[in-house]
């Protein structure tokens, strides 16, 4: 699949098969995810694949985002390893390369036929919390994934875009 047919395709899934993302597929994921430039390439990434049923249902007492996901992934940054501005104090690069390893997750799961959705909606501290994370790592977002239930649909926002006109400067 080119990039910009997968850009267009995908969708945040919301529904999913009762069955977690294979071992072969979870490698191709976290391949790519492994493989996404980090400030100063310093992989601050950490991910947690939860597919016990006890790290499964910590999740979902956590968040309504979970949809029936037999596979989560938990993206945490390690703050003693992020990317830190001297130009400026207190800003760093932690979020945003979780972001990008992510999103190379997200897509190249996309593309072997695995959806997911980017999910904010919990308390960052308590998944930490529940799941025993050490101090120095702090959650950014839940991936819940799986195969998509064979009704699984995009929701009816997911075309609308804003025009390019209106979010786009030239300087």
């Amino acid at each position: 699949m080119d990039f910009s047919k997968l850009a267009a395709e995908r969708y945040s899934v919301r529904k999913f098969q009762d069955r977690p993302v294979s071992k072969e597929d979870m490698d191709i994921i976290l391949k790519a995810a492994n493989a996404a430039p980090t400030g100063c390439n310093y992989q601050p990434q950490r991910i947690y694949v939860a597919q016990s049923e006890e790290a499964l249902a910590k999740l979902n007492s956590l968040s309504k985002c979970i949809f029936g996901a037999k596979t989560v992934l938990v993206f945490a940054c390690c703050t003693d390893e992020e990317w830190k501005n001297p130009l400026e104090p207190g800003v760093s690069s932690g979020q945003q390369d979780i972001s990008i390893v992510a999103t190379h997750a997200m897509l190249q799961a996309w593309e072997i036929g695995v959806g997911s959705c980017w999910v904010n909606y919990f308390a960052n501290s308590a998944v930490e919390k529940a799941l025993g994370l050490p101090a120095n790592e702090k959650v950014i977002l839940l991936m819940p994934m799986g195969y998509p239930a064979e009704d699984a649909a995009p929701l009816p926002m997911h075309e609308k875009t804003k025009p390019i006109s209106e979010t786009v400067r030239f300087i």
